[in-house]
């Protein structure tokens, strides 16, 4: 890892990425796109990490995109595939991973939260699309037309303008909203209600979603069946309904 981004392997199964230039507005230069791409493929490879949050250092902001005096400096025209590591895109995990957006997310920074599979924001972020100020583009923002309405996915990509952390929640793009000291805290507690479920289980009602937002009803549901066999078959699956049984916690396996 860099000191561009920092990681934390907790002992309860939880990885903590930060995004570490605070005074830069924790924008994506090289070091910081090369420490993520570095912290995603360390996630993905540890057994004892299943879920990770994505934050920003400071109180300003999450992410404010991409470095632009980089970008002047390089004469960027198309950025390659893989300029920002981006899950569901160029980084393929296995496992979940919720942002906890503590500041601006512009642009490239609001790529980075939408790609996660879950939010929390405080109430002092804000989220926009910036690029059409820039003269730049967001081919990555097309996803959103499965998280939020069309008209307001329109509004936003074709204005540039800001949005508050409430209007986010609003529709639908926050999953949990909370005070600035609190925001931490809020995503460690939303990934201990992931952690509670058997991690087949999870692993397969999070491959369920995306399926579904990628394939019609008949073939999303014979593909999300087949997603389930194995996490049917597995010995969590007894246990499960042996625990409730007897009135105790399940001990996941994973297996």
């Amino acid at each position: 890892m860099t000191d561009a981004v920092l990681f934390d392997a907790r002992e309860d199964g939880i990885a903590i990425i930060t995004i570490n230039r605070p005074e830069q507005r924790n924008a994506l230069n090289k070091e910081v796109r090369e420490g993520l791409t570095a912290a995603w493929a360390r996630f993905e490879a540890d057994p004892a990490l299943r879920i990770a949050i994505l934050t920003g250092a400071g109180e300003k902001a999450f992410c404010a995109g991409g470095d632009l005096k980089e970008m002047v400096e390089t004469q960027m025209r198309v950025p390659p595939r893989d300029f920002i590591p981006a899950v569901y895109d160029n980084v393929q995990l296995s496992k979940p991973t919720i942002a906890a957006v503590n500041g601006f997310a512009f642009a490239g920074g609001w790529l980075i939260s939408q790609n996660c599979d879950l939010c929390v924001a405080s109430t002092n972020a804000k989220f926009a699309i910036t690029e059409v100020k820039v003269g730049r583009g967001s081919p990555w923002a097309a996803p959103l037309i499965h998280m939020i309405p069309q008209r307001i996915f329109m509004e936003i990509v074709m204005t540039g303008k800001p949005i508050t952390a409430a209007r986010a929640y609003e529709i639908g793009l926050v999953n949990r909203l909370v005070e600035p000291e609190a925001l931490l805290d809020a995503a460690i507690a939303l990934a201990h209600e992931v952690l509670e479920g058997a991690p087949l289980s999870v692993k397969a009602a999070r491959e369920t979603v995306m399926l579904s937002t990628e394939m019609g009803r008949s073939a999303a549901l014979q593909a999300a069946k087949a997603a389930h066999e194995y996490c049917y078959n597995s010995e969590d699956a007894q246990e499960g309904p042996l625990a409730f049984s007897e009135k105790r916690k399940p001990v996941w396996q994973g297996r």
